[in-house]
């Protein structure tokens, strides 16, 4: 059984996905629950959480409608205006609709120490109070503010998404080796194996550099908090679905099958409540 934790749904629009640019030709169009279900073919996904892909309201009511048409849709990970003086209504709006599991913004795209201010620490601070948990998105070079955020707020479940990003193409990772093994020394602190083949050269997929940074992640994270993501339709630049399964599923050989089990599903839905 598989769940994959980082699925993104969109219908294209230049304007608002002004990130996705012209060098990103096979994602520059609509990606929606159908093109899910024949993108993972044979590979034995019994469902999926939707990611928030814009900063906006309308996102995360789309997001939550496609997960309503599509069971295999176990959750949404939406955003929310993490600044707003009435975060609070927002949330108790949110909390009768079950699907939504947490929130995420875009950090990667703000400047280094975004996620510290005082209202953004205030607003994510918001969402334990409603059992919500928070995605973090940051490029590597920002790293250390997952670690402060975490030490700020001990107790809000995080995920760190696509493994804090490490720079495959200059495999310069010191300092991110240094700030993944301080974030994983909070319990509450997940972080999802997922985005790992764009990370690099999107033409060669470069097995021992993942592997490496797989071998830190397991290490630092434990068997029990790390989970399967796959990135998709972003993985679609450096790879397809079946390439990562079959890459990721190479990797777990050293693990028992039960171990296995928990990456690929078990720690997804304690930690997404799925």
């Amino acid at each position: 059984m598989i769940i994959d934790s980082h699925v993104h749904f969109w219908k294209f629009d230049a304007i608002r996905d002004a990130w996705i640019t012209k060098d990103m030709m096979v994602i520059r169009k609509d990606f929606l629950p159908n093109d899910y279900s024949l993108a993972i073919g044979e590979n034995s996904i019994d469902g999926c959480i939707a990611i928030q892909a814009d900063q906006s309201d309308e996102e995360t009511v789309f997001l939550l409608n496609i997960a309503k048409e599509n069971t295999f849709i176990r959750g949404v990970v939406g955003w929310i205006d993490l600044t707003s003086k009435n975060i609070e209504r927002s949330l108790q709006n949110y909390h009768s609709e079950k699907l939504i599991k947490g929130f995420r913004h875009i950090a990667e795209g703000e400047k280094n120490g975004f996620l510290l201010q005082k209202n953004v620490l205030n607003g994510i601070a918001a969402l334990r109070q409603y059992d919500y948990t928070f995605d973090i998105l940051l490029r590597q070079d920002q790293l250390s503010d997952a670690v402060k955020l975490s030490v700020k707020l001990p107790d809000q479940p995080f995920i760190l998404d696509h493994c804090g990003k490490p720079d495959l193409n200059t495999n310069e990772l010191k300092d991110w080796r240094f700030n993944i093994t301080e974030l994983a020394q909070n319990p509450n602190v997940y972080c999802k194996v997922s985005g790992l083949l764009t990370q690099g050269n999107w033409n060669i997929i470069n097995e021992k550099s993942i592997f490496e940074v797989l071998d830190l992640i397991f290490s630092q994270f434990g068997i029990r908090r790390v989970v399967f993501g796959s990135d998709w339709p972003v993985m679609l630049l450096g790879g397809n679905y079946i390439t990562w399964i079959e890459l990721i599923s190479k990797y777990l050989r050293q693990f028992t099958k039960s171990e296995q089990q928990l990456f690929f599903c078990g720690n997804a839905v304690e930690f997404y409540n799925l």
